[in-house]
């Protein structure tokens, strides 16, 4: 048995705003300086992975991405500093908190196989 976590930011109204979707999206952004491409690429709409920045944007009140009208240039979208900076932070407390939930989880998975072992008796 092993544990799966996923953490979410959340704004105040309940919104979900960041999670490991847009580390991906924001990642992907990252390597191909477009946001359509990086949407492409985790087969996610465009209009979606716009949702998702617009939603994080505004939950954070700050820019995430610079998005570059497209037209023929197809000039793409770039990552703000302070959007890089928050993914970093972001990506250490995700592997930070995950961390925090070995133990937890070493003694539960003791307790349940003693549960477990006294049920087939």
């Amino acid at each position: 048995m092993e544990l799966k976590s996923k953490f979410y930011l959340i704004d105040d109204s309940g919104n979900k705003i960041m999670g490991i979707g847009i580390v991906w999206l924001l990642e992907g952004v990252i390597k191909t300086s477009s946001l359509r491409a990086a949407a492409a690429s985790m087969e996610l709409s465009y209009s979606k992975a716009v949702r998702m920045i617009d939603n994080l944007e505004k939950g954070l009140g700050r820019e995430i991405l610079v998005r570059k009208k497209g037209g023929n240039e197809r000039a793409g979208s770039e990552i703000t500093p302070f959007g890089l900076e928050f993914l970093e932070i972001y990506k250490q407390f995700n592997a930070a908190a995950k961390a925090s939930l070995k133990e937890p989880f070493a003694e539960f998975d003791v307790k349940l196989k003693e549960l477990l072992g006294e049920s087939k008796k």
